[in-house]
Parts: C-alpha cells; structure tokens; sequence
C-alpha cells in the first residue's frame, strides 16, 4: 500500500482545520471562520429532509427509515470524510440526522441545557474532552453505558478512562486526540546556524525541555539582526509540559493540586524564564497577531498537537510550504481530544451506539486521519498503514504518522481530568501572558493567576 500523504496547505488547505473543538472549548476566537462556515453547511446538508430522532420519539421516517440525530461541533470529520454518507449507502435503512455547531462553547452551553432540561437532546452527543469529567461527575445518568460494546479493546488505554465513571459506566467511544510535536520553520534554523535536518534538530531537545528553551537561547544568538522569536508562545511550552504527565490542575478525587504539584510548577517555571529572556513572541496560540506570524515568520517554533497542522498550513500559505518541518517534542504529551456518546433516552440507542462504534473503529478512524489529520485515539489504528506511513507534502514530508504516533505511545496510561481543566488552563495561558506582554514577574503573575482560579472554581 502506498504511503499516505496529507497535502497540507493545498487541497485540504481549504478545509478547516479540526482544532475549534479543542481548546477551542473556552475559546470562541479560535474557531476560524471556515470551521463555522463548514460546519453550518454541514447541518444545512444533513439536517434537510429528515423527520428527526433525538427525544423527539419521531425515530422513523415515512418511508421506514430509521433517523439517528447526531450533536456535533467543530470538525470532527465524519461529513468531511464521506464516512456519514457511506454508513448511510452500508445501511439503507438509516438516515442520518447531524447537527454541527461550529463553536464548541456556544455547542455545549446548549447541551448543558438540553441536559438541565431533559429535552432537545440528539441521539448521539459529541463530547469535548475539556468537558468530559464534568459530565462524567454531574450528566452520567443522561448518557447510556457503552461498557459492554464489543471490540472496545482497540482504543488508548487512557482514552476510555476519561469518560468512565467510578462504578464502570462508560459515556463516549474515543475519536481523535492531540499528541504533540514540535513544528519549526527549517529557513530560519538555517539563518540561526542550527540544524535544519529533522533528525539534528530532535536530538537538540531530546529528552528534557529545558534543552528545547536552551536552543532557543542559541537561535536568539544567532538572530540577533534580524527581529524573528525562538518560539510562539511561553503558554505552548507550559501545556506541552503539563500535558505529558498524568496529572495536572486535579487529583484523582477531585481536588485541586496545581499549587503543589511539581509539574505546574517546574512548567510554569520554565515558561517563565523562556518569557522573561525574549524567547517568545509575546503571543497566544490562536490569539490575534498568531495568525499573522504563521504567515510572516515572526517566530521559528510552535508547540503543534496533530491536529494543529492543517491550521498552521493554511494560515501559513503556500508561499511557507516546504519552510515548516515537524520534529518530535522531548516529551510526549496530549492536548485535545473528543468522544461521541449516546443518550440514555433515546428511541436509537441501539442503532446510535452502532453507528458510533463503526465511526470510531481503527479503520474508519484511519479514514478520517488520511483526509483531514485527524489523529486516532485507537492504538490499532495507529498500525494501519495509512496512518502509520502517513506523511505531510507541507510540512517538508515530515512523517507524521511515525512522530505523532510515537508520541501517543508515550503518553501516560492514566490521565487525570477535572472539571474546569478548561478553565484552569486558560487561566494559567492568560497568566504567562502577564510576563510575556505586560512585563510582571513569575511571581506576581502567579499570585494573580492562583487568585483568579479560585475564583472561578469556588
């Protein structure tokens, strides 16, 4: 079978990227204009037609077909693969229902809802994964167990641990997740007299993070003519940091632990110094002048979960294609990922938790990972050779596959979650950003950033 090539930045340029649904999930900025756009085309596409499942009870067309509703945010692939379509041709006797929301904050504000209210709901309800523990401690009743589905083995060990419940019900199969890499611009290396080849630059920062900001002292030697920062943002550096271990803002019982924990702490520390020596670019990902500096090469590096290619692609622009490489990270860690549940009362469940155990299968997961970068939360999927082999035209061939897949094998097995994870970790981007932009020091900008979250987390 051939190698996989993800032509970023050219005919999948066009489509948007998958990150809205991500951090995306407090961050209504950070869904691009085309994600809303597809995903309004989407629901107009799909909606049309039917009669409507969910709670309605209106679970069959007039000719017989049975309706599954589907509650979707952001690109999650299922339309943009075809996948939807082919299930539909498989199983005549379905039609599909989706609804697709392109702000992920606007989606689940309508869902929490629909949740109080116990109507509204669609049969199947996509997850984000910033809003996992909360329903899994508050919503458990409204969702149906999936625990007993067959073939469920193919999944990360750690990524049905996130929406199970303490007594073993399990509220989501697993789509996609976001391990990191390292994405740099090879050009300005090259201006800085370091390496440019992928293999030279990963044994740079093998293994310690610290030797990641280390070179970003010495590209600040080398560049010092030209006004091109080491990295995008100290708050990249912070959740790359976190992300890699199991635990983060909460313990496994619920209770905040980042003013003790050592990995905040140590990150926080290092993205500190990393703002404090002008390595960064005084940016945010996803915040205004980011884009910008994609495109202009205002900065050599960005810390770049899988599905943060196609944005950095298309922002970009062809005129970068081939600058950008992907190198593996010191560590490999998790930012993002998603799930699709099936409620509790819906006339479909049976149907719905079919067709969600089809769309998260290893194959149809590949599917989705080949056309859009979507990258599997199943570790069988991460065998198959369209995702194993797959490679990035714009990302100067770097194998993507291979790095990202390698990565998700190094994630812990067990990943803590809490209820304002979200929250929390907005707070602490918003707080870096006190050093980077406004010149306070570690210290006074983590007194502020601890107040502001137990605020919010009273």
């Amino acid at each position: 079978m051939g190698t996989a090539r993800h032509r970023f930045g050219s005919t999948l340029s066009a489509l948007p990227s998958r990150f809205p649904h991500r951090s995306r999930n407090r961050s209504p900025k950070r869904f691009p204009t085309l994600a809303a756009a597809a995903a309004a085309g989407l629901s107009l596409v799909l909606v049309a037609g039917c009669g409507g499942g969910g709670d309605t009870g209106e679970a069959k067309t007039k000719d017989g077909k049975t309706v599954i509703s589907m509650g979707l945010f952001g690109v999650m692939g299922f339309k943009e693969s075809g996948l939807l379509d082919r299930y539909m041709e498989e199983n005549p006797d379905i039609l599909i229902e989706a609804d697709v929301a392109g702000d992920e904050q606007t989606y689940y504000t309508a869902l929490q809802t629909h949740l109080a209210a116990g109507s509204g709901l669609k049969d199947i309800q996509g997850i984000e994964i910033g809003r996992a523990k909360e329903l899994v401690d508050t919503r458990s009743d409204k969702f149906a167990d999936l625990s007993k589905t067959p073939g469920l083995d193919h999944f990360l060990p750690w990524k049905s641990s996130q929406v199970t419940t303490e007594d073993g019900k399990l509220l989501g199969l697993g789509t996609d997740i976001g391990p990191m890499a390292v994405c740099y611009r090879k050009d300005l290396f090259e201006q800085a007299g370091l390496p440019t080849e992928r293999a030279a630059v990963e044994k740079l920062w093998a293994g310690d993070w610290a030797k990641y900001v280390d070179v970003g002292r010495d590209f600040k030697e080398g560049n010092k003519k030209d006004k091109v920062a080491f990295m995008d943002s100290s708050s990249g550096l912070f959740n790359a940091m976190i992300y890699g271990d199991e635990k983060q803002f909460y313990d496994k019982d619920g209770e905040l632990i980042y003013n003790d924990n050592p990995v905040v702490k140590d990150a926080w520390k290092l993205a500190a110094d990393a703002a404090e020596s002008g390595l960064t670019a005084k940016l945010r990902q996803f915040q205004p002048g980011w884009d910008p500096g994609l495109a202009n090469g205002t900065f050599a590096t960005a810390v770049c979960p899988a599905w943060m290619l196609a944005h950095i692609s298309e922002k970009a622009g062809p005129a970068n294609q081939g600058k950008w490489d992907v190198a593996r990270a010191p560590k490999g860690a998790n930012w993002g990922g998603a799930f699709l549940g099936v409620m509790e009362n819906s006339p479909v469940k049976k149907e719905a938790a079919d067709l969600i155990a089809w769309l998260t299968a290893p194959e149809q997961q590949a599917v989705i990972f080949e056309k859009l970068g979507n990258f599997p939360s199943s570790k069988t999927a991460l065998d198959i050779p369209e995702v194993a082999d797959g490679k990035s035209e714009y990302f100067s061939d770097a194998p993507i596959g291979q790095i990202f897949g390698d990565a998700a094998k190094e994630i812990p097995d067990e990943q803590v979650l809490g209820r304002k994870d979200g929250t929390i970790k907005d707070t602490f981007s918003a707080g870096l950003q006190l050093i980077d932009g406004q010149g306070k020091s570690p210290d006074e900008a983590w007194k502020t950033t601890d107040e502001r979250i137990k605020k919010l987390t009273r």
